[in-house]
C-alpha cells in the first residue's frame, strides 16, 4: 500500500482512487483522439447514451450546477457529439441525443475503460475486481441520507 493512502478513511480513499482513475481514463482518451472531452462531458454523455433525456433530467442526475450543465452541453454540441432538439408538445423543454459520432466516441471510451479495468484485474485479481464492483453496487443503507 502506498504510504499516502495508509491513513485515509473510506471517503478519502474512494475519492483518491476516483480522481486517479478519471485522470488516467481522460489521458488515455486524449492520447488516442484529436477531440478533447473532459470528465464532466463524459459524465453528461453517459446520462444521454442510448436515451433522449431532457436537459432538466440530465441536470438533476449530475452533480453539476444547472448553469455548468448547460455550458457543457453547448460544448458537446459544438464538438458534434450531442444534438439538442425540441420536445414534442413542449416549447420550453429541450431533449438531448448523442450524434452517431458522439455514440462512436462514447463506445471507444468505454473500450478504453474496459482495458484499464482488465489491467487492474491482472494486477489485483479478477475476483477482487468483481467483489469490489458488487460491493459498490450494493445497498449501503445511505441513499435516503442524500435526499434529506
Amino acid at each position: 500500500m502506498k504510504p499516502e493512502l495508509e491513513h485515509l478513511d473510506l471517503f478519502d480513499l474512494l475519492s483518491e482512487r476516483h480522481l486517479l482513475l478519471r485522470g488516467i481514463t481522460e489521458k488515455m482518451w486524449n492520447d488516442n483522439s484529436d477531440i478533447h472531452i473532459s470528465n464532466s462531458e463524459w459524465f453528461i454523455m453517459a446520462r444521454i447514451y442510448q436515451k433522449q433525456p431532457t436537459i432538466a433530467e440530465v441536470s438533476k442526475n449530475v452533480d453539476i450546477s444547472r448553469q455548468a450543465t448547460h455550458k457543457f452541453i453547448k460544448k458537446l454540441e459544438s464538438k458534434g457529439l450531442v444534438e439538442v432538439k425540441n420536445v414534442k408538445h413542449n416549447n420550453k423543454e429541450k431533449c438531448l441525443k448523442l450524434t452517431s459520432f458522439g455514440e462512436e466516441c462514447f463506445e471507444k471510451n468505454e473500450a478504453l475503460k474496459s482495458s484499464l479495468e482488465e489491467k487492474i484485474a491482472d494486477h489485483i485479481g479478477a475476483e477482487q475486481v468483481a467483489f469490489l464492483k458488487n460491493l459498490l453496487k450494493s445497498d449501503w443503507g445511505i441513499e435516503a441520507v442524500k435526499h434529506k
